[in-house]
């Protein structure tokens, strides 16, 4: 995935939220979007451990978070706060656009 332009983020902001009134159901707009595109699981470094990405969740209070493993270890870790892999997993734009609209 190369650097998207201001033009593609705009783009896949309006797609993501076509026909959502607020910031919830925009919210649920991109939750659905990275739910269909991304590809899972994958591996990424957090704190120094490589953890397994194994599904996205929407948790009240949290927002689009990843669910992540190490052995038997689970946690739950915002999106906007996840490193991504290099090279990131396919549909990762997903959360690039996320992320623009977010800030």
């Amino acid at each position: 995935m190369g650097r998207l332009t201001e033009a593609q983020l705009r783009a896949m902001v309006e797609e993501a939220t076509v026909d959502a009134y607020g910031d919830e159901e925009q919210l649920v707009g991109f939750y659905t979007m990275i739910v269909d595109h991304l590809e899972t699981p994958f591996e990424v470094e957090v704190f120094g451990l490589t953890v397994t990405v194994s599904s996205i969740d929407l948790l009240a209070g949290s927002g689009i978070v990843a669910i992540c493993t190490h052995g038997r270890s689970r946690q739950a870790i915002g999106i906007l706060d996840l490193p991504l892999p290099s090279p990131p997993p396919s549909g990762a734009e997903w959360i690039e656009a996320y992320r623009h609209w977010a800030r």
